[in-house]
This record gives C-alpha cells, structure tokens and sequence, in this order.
C-alpha cells in the first residue's frame, strides 16, 4: 500500500511539471516584435433571420466606405467573417479592418480626403441605415485593436 502511495504521489508531482508553464525565456526585440499595422476587430451579434439584411446594409456602407479607404491607402485591408459555431452569447460576424501603423492618429488631412472622395450624401445614407436598421437588427459585442506577434528566427 505504501509502494501505491509513493507511486501515485511521484506521478503527481510529474504530471504537475508537465503542467506547469516553463518560466519565460523569449525576450521582445530579441525574440519576438509587433507588427507594424494595426487590426480592428469588431464582433457583432445579429438576430434572427436578419443576417442577409445586415449584410447588404454592410455592403452598401460599411464595404463601400472601406473600398473607398483603401484605395486612399488609408487601411490596408478589410473583410467580414462568419462565425461558424456561433452557440451562446457568441458573435455571429467579425468586422475586420487592417491600418497601416501610422494611420492610427486622427487626422484632418485624411478626413477631408475621405469625405471628399466618399460624398456627404454618402455618409448620410449610411448614418441613416445605421440609425434606421442596423440598430434594430444587431448588436456590437466588442472592438478590439491588434497587433500580430511576430516570431523572430
């Protein structure tokens, strides 16, 4: 009985090291660094039945508006992704929008070259398709701002 003891206990105690995290070795600049350009994250959750609605509202403002911005050089890219397990609380669409790093702080310059290329009466429709529907139809869970981590060899 005391052979079991030792060796349940020895057993343990291994698979508590194996568990454990090993201390941090890797060292920012040295082993790894952020990139450059920023990530937007958006989840959104939508309701029922309301997905293709949504959607076409996204691309008659939301895509239009970032087609506009990237062919500024103002974000580098964009897309929309579905959730594809979506059970719970979950999102159900992630809004995606990459910055180039520098294109982080406001600016007076880029705005204005924004608006003149996107239109007033652009950004009023879409102010009003986001009052109008988006807000009946669906809910912003979260935005977050991300840099990747890049591994250095």
């Amino acid at each position: 009985m005391k052979k079991l003891l030792i060796a349940s206990a020895a057993m343990a105690l291994a698979a508590t090291a194996f568990a454990s995290p090993a201390q941090a070795q890797l060292r920012e600049f040295e082993d790894y660094e952020y990139s450059d350009s920023v990530v937007e994250l958006t989840t959104v959750r939508v309701e029922p039945g309301q997905m293709d609605t949504y959607l076409e509202g996204l691309r008659q403002t939301w895509v239009a508006g970032n087609e506009v911005a990237k062919e500024l050089g103002h974000i580098t890219d964009y897309g929309i992704y579905a959730n594809m397990a979506p059970g719970g609380d979950a999102f159900h669409l992630l809004l995606v929008i990459e910055f180039p790093g520098e294109n982080l702080q406001p600016s007076r310059a880029r705005y204005d070259e924004f608006m003149a290329a996107w239109g007033e009466a652009n950004m009023q429709s879409s102010n009003e398709t986001v009052v109008n529907v988006y807000n009946e139809i669906r809910e912003i869970g979260g935005v977050y701002l991300t840099r990747e981590i890049e591994m250095i060899d």
